[in-house]
């Protein structure tokens, strides 16, 4: 994407056009990753991704697939629009007179985008996870005092449980007023631990994979194209990354059924998921984020590519200098 210049504020526009659409048509997806992430053993309510989302269907309602989107589609817009942004920035001032990056040029561009990103990031699924979590955990009989604060609910004589979500701004609120700033950074480590890796493997790879496809030495690559690598390289650093968004998860989550354990940083979220769950914890959820990350930034960049910023700018008026 280096050799294509386009402005800063299509490149803005670019970012988070292809969030808002790519989150609306996977978030259920991310929903199921979150659940199937947090439970653990002895109390697992679903067995797999479509267990999960009928489950959800049956308790909650179709809407109940889309607890916590609002949080997604309000901050998606920033957080794509910065990791697209910054990748090509630093990928065009690690070049050398528009020469093709190195790989290891190409993976620092990836570093840094992913570092910049988490600025947005961390407080945007520290939110979102709360929200996604809270059907799980309404699903429970029984609930900590805690618990019951945070998500009050009320029991129909002879009926099931009815959760009332908190929605983001009490959450955020409550975060604030109890440990300000750091309490919607809560997981940043794990967080960058995360993302950094990511963007390390998915730019350079969708940027090789793409040039695979292209039609001449300097012709851009046709959008299909452009599309199948953004899945293939964000399926792939999903799935090669899952293992921390498992630790980044539960170390988000502030809510718990009672007899699931509790996190005080990254090696003991380690420690006691091996001990306690096995090493194939880690790859809890990771089919689901494969699912959502790869049309997530498929769909990301065919709307960088098929230049919509540079469109959605040509009807606005231009300033005279």
């Amino acid at each position: 994407m280096a050799d294509k210049q386009i402005s800063l504020p299509a490149k803005l526009i670019n970012g988070g056009v292809a969030g808002l659409i790519g989150v609306t048509c996977v978030f259920p997806i991310d929903l199921a990753k979150t659940r199937l992430q947090n439970q653990q053993n002895g109390s697992r309510l679903y067995t797999s991704m479509s267990d999960c989302l009928i489950k959800t269907i049956r308790s909650e309602g179709y809407f109940g697939m889309y607890r916590g989107a609002a949080v997604n589609l309000t901050l998606v817009t920033p957080e794509k629009a910065i990791k697209l942004a910054a990748n090509d920035f630093f990928r065009f001032h690690l070049s050398k007179d528009g020469q093709k990056l190195t790989l290891l040029r190409e993976m620092l561009a990836g570093c840094g985008a992913g570092t910049c990103q988490v600025i947005v990031t961390t407080p945007m699924e520290m939110l979102k996870i709360q929200l996604q979590d809270a059907g799980r955990i309404g699903e429970r009989p029984k609930n900590s005092a805690a618990q019951r604060k945070l998500m009050p609910q009320t029991v129909a004589p002879g009926g099931p449980v009815e959760v009332k979500s908190p929605t983001a701004m009490q959450l955020t609120r409550e975060l604030l007023r109890e440990k300000g700033i750091a309490g919607l950074y809560k997981g940043l480590g794990a967080t960058l631990l995360r993302d950094v890796p990511f963007s390390i493997i998915y730019f350079p790879l969708f940027a090789n994979l793409n040039n695979l496809g292209k039609k001449g030495a300097e012709g851009p690559a046709p959008f299909y194209v452009s599309f199948i690598s953004g899945c293939i390289a964000g399926s792939t650093a999903a799935v090669a990354v899952n293992p921390v968004d498992v630790i980044k998860t539960r170390l988000q989550s502030l809510t718990r059924g009672n007899q699931e354990d509790t996190y005080s940083g990254v090696t003991d979220c380690i420690r006691k998921i091996l001990r306690n769950e096995g090493p194939s914890a880690f790859l809890k959820g990771a089919y689901c984020r494969a699912l959502v990350i790869a049309p997530l930034f498929g769909i990301a960049q065919v709307v960088y590519f098929l230049g919509v910023g540079e469109f959605i700018l040509s009807f606005l008026p231009k300033r005279n200098n």
